[in-house]
């Protein structure tokens, strides 16, 4: 009789411990399209910011798709099958997740999406507007060039919002007839800086000084660009990127940097925001429709230029 009252409170115990394990910890599966880009790091590094201030113990497992959509596809399916609590997916190209999104959606978790497009099925896509950032810099570069001159245009097509970039600068163009595009080349995401990095070398080798302008769909092959520019002795080519990191915004700031624009996006503010969501719809379990405004939020991002750099350098 004694023994099998202890068997009892052991088991007890262990449920009541189980089950204050998973009251305690929210499970949270973070999917990185490519960690390895600093405004995913930055979106990440805002989320982690969020928890330590909320006093947060979540449980939050990452998983890196290396810049493939299939991986990402295949970490959605791998999130979704493990039931955790909510799916966080970072600047990913989720046209080939269609399936493994519905997975998730069958298993009733939110999937809750940073910069990568509206698909249906998703709580809320938290963005720029990629458009609008566009729309700002571009104009800016080519009329910088007075209108006229040879340019180098850094293409990505595999995510939403570089692809929606670089569309707007090619309408853009077509009202600078003056503005020749000496190339145009579609940056490999698996290995971005790298591959910017050749691609750059050997147009610097091919055109040398007939280079005037380099547009480039982000900071980091924008600062690819300027370091093989830098290298062959071009010193007077314009360069533009978008994103606004801390190390591209002092590049912009230094006065004979090749770099003259970037345009500032609050990462660390949609990670901050993810978090909010995900505290009131999945903890407080809050109605997500009054809780989210729109299925896509979009957040400003100002043009930086050296005339308003020092603005926008860290405090």
């Amino acid at each position: 009789m004694m023994k099998s009252l202890k068997r009892m409170a052991a088991a007890t115990v262990m449920t009541l411990s189980l089950g204050a394990v998973s009251a305690g910890a929210t499970d949270i599966a973070w999917v990185h399209a490519n960690a390895a880009a600093q405004s995913e790091q930055r979106v990440k590094a805002g989320f982690d910011s969020w928890l330590k201030e909320k006093g947060k113990d979540w449980k939050i497992s990452l998983l890196d798709s290396g810049g493939s959509g299939e991986r990402t596809a295949s970490n959605l399916q791998d999130a979704a099958s493990r039931g955790v609590d909510a799916i966080v997916i970072t600047m990913a190209d989720l046209r080939a997740s269609r399936a493994a999104l519905d997975a998730a959606i069958a298993a009733k978790i939110p999937v809750f999406t940073v910069d990568s497009g509206y698909i249906t099925g998703v709580m809320v896509d938290i963005t720029t507007n990629n458009w609008a950032m566009s729309s700002s810099v571009s104009p800016y570069l080519l009329n910088e060039l007075g209108g006229k001159g040879n340019i180098i245009f850094l293409r990505m097509a595999e995510h939403h919002g570089t692809r929606k970039r670089g569309d707007v600068m090619a309408t853009i163009l077509k009202e600078y007839p003056d503005i020749k595009v000496l190339a145009e080349h579609n940056i490999d995401y698996t290995a971005f800086f790298e591959d910017t990095t050749s691609t750059m070398q050997d147009y610097a080798a091919r055109f040398g000084d007939q280079i005037n302008a380099v547009w480039a769909p982000w900071d980091e092959p924008a600062q690819a660009a300027i370091n093989a520019l830098t290298a062959a002795g071009l010193k007077n080519v314009k360069v533009i990127g978008i994103d606004g990191h801390p190390q591209a915004v002092a590049e912009v700031c230094k006065p004979d940097s090749l770099m003259i624009a970037t345009v500032s996006q609050p990462f660390e503010k949609m990670g901050a925001q993810v978090g909010d969501w995900i505290e009131a719809i999945v903890e407080k379990k809050e109605d997500p429709a009054k809780v989210i405004p729109s299925k896509t939020v979009y957040l400003d991002a100002p043009l930086v230029t050296k005339q308003n750099c020092k603005d926008f350098l860290p405090k």
